[in-house]
């Protein structure tokens, strides 16, 4: 088994493809050894000492890391990752094939009133942020609606990335600005 690993634009974060699907759809999140708990690949993740974050994408996993060093962190994280792939072991312990997205569609808040600009926001960013986002080990998805301000969730890669504010305000910000007027701002929640 053959796992590359990229570089995000988060320095305490790098991405790990094993070469096959990690998560049938959506994403998965676990910024916790408690969280953890519920995925072995995830748990033997945070095992690894200086592993603070694991993140699930459709093929891809992404490990974010306290102030240890990558060098004495990839050898251990790589064994984890290829050991869990080689027992044939379910990626999560009750077996089922679950992502985050249910949470946090019933976390959203909008009002009915604004329902139809609140679908263009979730189409837009759902077409053009995510697929890019993805590419960078991260993901980010809709919160809310209120006031003209769109409030999104980084995970993965974009949580804590030093360019993810220059991301939000600049790039998606514009982008919803621009086919959304009743957009004014975009911030992280």
């Amino acid at each position: 088994m053959f796992i590359q690993t990229e570089a995000t634009p988060n320095p305490a974060t790098l991405k790990f493809i094993p070469g096959r699907t990690v998560l049938d759809g959506g994403t998965m999140e676990f910024t916790s050894r408690e969280a953890a708990s519920r995925s072995p690949l995830a748990e033997k993740l945070f095992s690894v000492p200086g592993v603070t974050g694991v993140f699930y994408g459709s093929d891809f996993v992404t490990v974010t890391k306290d102030d240890s060093d990558w060098q004495h962190l990839k050898p251990a994280i790589l064994g984890a990752i290829m050991e869990h792939y080689m027992s044939g072991a379910p990626l999560l312990a009750d077996g089922s094939a679950g992502s985050d997205e249910a949470t946090d569609e019933a976390d959203e808040f909008f009002s009915e009133a604004d329902a139809e600009t609140v679908d263009m926001i979730k189409d837009l960013i759902e077409t053009r942020v995510r697929p890019a986002v993805a590419n960078d080990g991260g993901d980010i998805t809709f919160r809310g609606f209120k006031d003209g301000i769109v409030y999104l969730n980084m995970k993965g890669s974009c949580a804590g990335c030093p360019s993810s504010t220059a991301t939000l305000q600049h790039g998606i910000q514009n982008l919803l600005r621009h086919f959304v007027p009743e957009v004014v701002e975009v911030r992280p929640m």
